[in-house]
């Protein structure tokens, strides 16, 4: 069904439209952007419709699969899904306001589904594949989910799940059916034409986010119709993502980096969200992909960025105009070994689940290495001393202005009014992150409050040494903790997996630390001197592939407390 564009979707493009003017003018974009004031507003009805109905045949999304197949749907193609699909949807039951769980790969019905769900004016709840029985069920329970969309051959994890919660669902399954499951593929015979039930209320739920819990339980994050879907003008700009772009975001659905960057930011642009649905990663396809069909917009977090620096980069011909990195800061020496190959600097940035990005190194700005950028348009970002809350000049927490009122910003955490109180103490939302401001405005992260520890009485940032540490050829990932000591309260140990070709046995290992000790003395103060080294096989990480330094803390306070000895840990001295 074509529709018309409505007051809110000029009001969105009008300040689109503005951020793509001066989209390599920080001074002008950052004066002059303000957020559209909206009562009511639905993405997929008021733009994703609008575009689909102005330039039906302009590519949505194009997926590569495992065997370097290609699947293309167009705006239009949908745009005309979608309203079948929120048919269906209304057919068995699911109205405005009900929490559906999303748990589906990158397959063409994810789209399809949420798309769908916003037209309803329901509430997607997207969630990882990966998740166990257990933490299904928590989220089940926690975000008070009606209906689950699953994959058929989920349906087990899902029965255990809705058994721990104590709770029955709408069941619908993406592939086979099980017996009680409704089948997706029925959708197809579904009426055609959707009308909603009336405005979409701009402060109305949207989406139900639980964050990657690296800290302590995983928090339930409310946005609303604006929030995410407009809020993420500001990605968009950072990005850099323009119409007609191929957009591709290295992300699982279920965390919010994928609605960052294979949902709004794209689609806001009138761009192509690009997937490429891999068995298994390697860098020299992935690159051979993104040649065939002419990525120009590319997103991956640190451990692909990674791998790609161990594979050949001069394989990609046509490299990405705008490269980005997220998820955790990317260390000096990729972003180096990416420009001298592709000519490109892989900019860095800063959000939430609970925000749109806020601050980044935006499309034709000076880039400092190590600086993941200034703050965003529409992003009243302030630094708060983390004792006294008040504001500091050149470190401290990473806090937005809340008397601004910053759009992209959450509704709050839902049904917890504590937790959203105490984010939002003083009358600013805090984050809980540690940056440090140079004299041109420019923020470099320090860590999570929570992973800043004191050793000997210096502050020591475990980025500031795993970037070191990263550096060196045998180290693949690092995580740097306090190690409980009675001389100096602490002192930085890093947990290393070495490469593949390092070596094994305890001479291999003891050559290893020996060179990385040397590498990091010669670079880093001796205050940040790391002073012991563990070798793991694996690092411990959330879903979303997050390092659990909290867990590593406590298994080394654990280890001291005890008296163990770590089977594979060296002193600076070289000695386990």
């Amino acid at each position: 069904m074509t529709r018309a564009a409505t007051a809110a979707t000029t009001a969105v493009r009008e300040m689109r439209d503005f951020l793509f003017a001066y989209g390599d003018d920080y001074d002008t974009a950052t004066a002059g952007f303000a957020w559209p004031q909206l009562d009511s507003f639905n993405f997929a009805l008021e733009w994703f419709d609008v575009v689909a109905g102005e330039q039906p045949d302009r590519p949505a999304v194009q997926i590569v699969s495992s065997d370097l197949s290609m699947r293309s749907w167009t705006y239009g193609d949908l745009a005309a899904r979608s309203d079948q699909v929120a048919c269906w949807l209304r057919d068995l039951g699911i109205h405005r306001g009900d929490h559906l769980i999303v748990m589906l790969n990158n397959t063409i019905e994810l789209w399809e589904i949420m798309l769908a769900i916003t037209k309803l004016g329901a509430v997607a709840i997207p969630t990882s594949t990966l998740l166990s029985a257990s933490d299904l069920a928590y989220r089940i329970a926690h975000g008070r989910a009606r209906a689950v969309v699953a994959l058929g051959s989920l349906a087990e994890r899902v029965a255990d799940a809705t058994r721990e919660a104590d709770t029955a669902l709408l069941r619908i399954a993406v592939g086979e059916a099980p017996d009680g499951w409704h089948d997706f593929a029925a959708s197809t015979g579904a009426a055609q034409a959707f009308e909603p039930e009336g405005p979409t209320p701009a402060s109305d739920t949207a989406l139900l986010y639980f964050t990657s819990g690296t800290t302590s339980r995983p928090k339930l994050v409310q946005h609303t119709h604006v929030s995410y879907p407009v809020g993420h003008l500001s990605t968009m700009w950072w990005l850099g993502v323009r119409p007609d772009d191929v957009h591709l975001n290295i992300s699982s659905p279920g965390w919010a980096k994928h609605a960052w960057s294979s949902f709004y930011s794209p689609f806001l642009a009138e761009a192509t969200v690009f997937v490429y649905n891999y068995e298994r990663f390697d860098a020299n396809t992935l690159m051979q992909v993104m040649d065939t069909h002419r990525v120009s917009t590319f997103c991956a977090p640190p451990t692909v960025w990674r791998m790609l620096i161990q594979a050949e980069l001069d394989r990609l011909t046509h490299p990405p105009r705008e490269l980005v990195g997220a998820g955790e800061p990317l260390n000096p020496e990729v972003i180096a070994r990416v420009r001298d190959a592709w000519g490109s600097t892989i900019r860095d940035g800063f959000g939430q689940t609970e925000m749109t990005a806020c601050i980044g190194n935006s499309p034709g700005q000076v880039v400092k290495d190590g600086s993941m950028g200034r703050p965003l348009p529409g992003y009243p970002v302030v630094l708060l001393d983390p004792v006294t809350g008040a504001p500091a000049d050149r470190e401290g927490e990473i806090a937005l202005d809340l008397s601004q009122q910053p759009l992209g910003l959450m509704a709050g955490y839902y049904e917890d009014p504590e937790k959203t109180a105490e984010s939002r103490a003083g009358g600013y939302h805090h984050t809980g992150d540690i940056a440090v401001r140079d004299d041109d405005g420019y923020l470099t992260y320090i860590g999570r409050a929570d992973d800043v520890f004191k050793a000997s009485d210096y502050k020591i940032s475990p980025f500031e040494l795993e970037s070191v540490l990263l550096e060196h050829d045998l180290v693949i990932e690092a995580a740097v903790v306090p190690s409980p000591d009675e001389t100096r309260l602490a002192v930085p140990k890093a947990y290393v997996c070495l490469r593949a070709d390092a070596g094994s046995g305890a001479e291999a290992e003891r050559d290893a630390a020996a060179q990385i000790f040397a590498f990091a003395r010669e670079r880093l103060s001796s205050h940040l001197w790391v002073r012991i080294i563990e070798f793991v096989p694996e690092l411990p990480k959330t879903i979303s592939g997050k390092i659990r330094r909290v867990e590593l803390r406590a298994r080394e306070a654990e280890r001291v407390a005890s008296g163990d000895a770590a089977g594979q840990q060296f002193d600076r001295d070289h000695r386990r």
